[in-house]
């Protein structure tokens, strides 16, 4: 073994996770420090863009006795994603593992959503694990690193009310699957992950077409898992080397009906959806 590779091997690992600062974020954070207790130390940069929640993640981190680094950024700015990755690759020439799990959705009509809304949506949920994988693409490479992704069921079947939310996690979807065999020969490892409903901030703050806050409460099928449980799964399927994660619910079912009979699912999907409609209909009377 080479001195660069020694040097390698016994340093912390670098893990990068946007949305940090609570929700599944923050269950991922402790998810990964229990799995990896007693194990080579890990080194966290936590992103986020609550600066005050986001400090108090690291205080909390830091007295546990793990290093842990904290970057306030919003997600939505390419400038800022840019100016972000800058700083990350001058501090960590190493990232072992990068979690895209920062995300933002509306529930609005496509026809009553503001194309602020629907940009603001694809910037979060798209364009920034792109160019965060793009930007870290060179310590990910010195580390035989891994992007785990949280996608969504959502990208792979339509939902009333979700519009710019499905289009966003499509294209993440279509990226990174192809990302993942363009980078596979370079030790580059991608884990896409798609949750059906988890008990998160991403509903609660979910935006309404006016770029306001949603007024009505979230439509869910089955069971809303908590964020500790999903963290859970996610870091050992990470640690296994798998590369898709999927739910084991309706929401599963409900792709594999979309695909094999489309016209069903889509009656399905506006019964147990309908509250969307009727809240659109309100708006319009409003």
């Amino acid at each position: 073994m080479s001195a660069a590779d020694v040097k390698r091997f016994n340093r912390s690992k670098v893990v990068v996770v946007t949305g940090a600062a609570g929700g599944l974020g923050w269950a991922l954070v402790q998810s990964l420090v229990k799995a990896h207790a007693g194990e080579t130390p890990l080194r966290f940069a936590l992103v986020d863009v609550n600066g005050e929640a986001l400090a108090a993640r690291g205080r909390e981190l830091e007295q546990q006795g793990i290093d842990a680094d904290v970057f306030v950024a919003d997600l939505s700015s390419e400038s800022a994603v840019a100016e972000l990755c800058e700083r990350l690759r001058a501090l960590y020439p190493h990232v072992d593992l990068l979690i895209n799990n920062a995300g933002i959705t509306h529930r609005s009509l496509s026809t009553q959503t503001t194309n602020t809304v629907i940009r603001r949506v694809m910037a979060v949920d798209y364009h920034a694990p792109v160019e965060l994988a793009q930007g870290l693409l060179a310590p990910l490479r010195a580390a035989g690193g891994c992007v785990v992704n949280i996608s969504s069921m959502a990208g792979w079947m339509p939902v009333l009310g979700r519009a710019g939310y499905c289009a966003a996690k499509s294209a993440l979807h279509q990226y990174f699957e192809t990302f993942r065999e363009e980078v596979r020969e370079e030790g580059v490892r991608v884990l896409m992950v798609y949750p059906s409903f988890v008990a998160t901030d991403i509903d609660t703050n979910a935006l309404s077409g006016d770029g306001g806050r949603a007024r009505h409460a979230q439509s869910t099928i089955g069971q809303v898992r908590s964020a500790d449980w999903m963290a859970d799964r996610i870091v050992a399927a990470q640690m296994a080397g798998k590369e898709r994660l999927f739910p084991r619910d309706k929401s599963l079912l409900g792709a594999y009906l979309y695909k094999l009979a489309p016209r069903l699912f889509l009656r399905q999907m506006v019964k147990n959806f309908r509250v969307e409609l009727e809240e659109g209909r309100n708006l319009v009377r409003e």
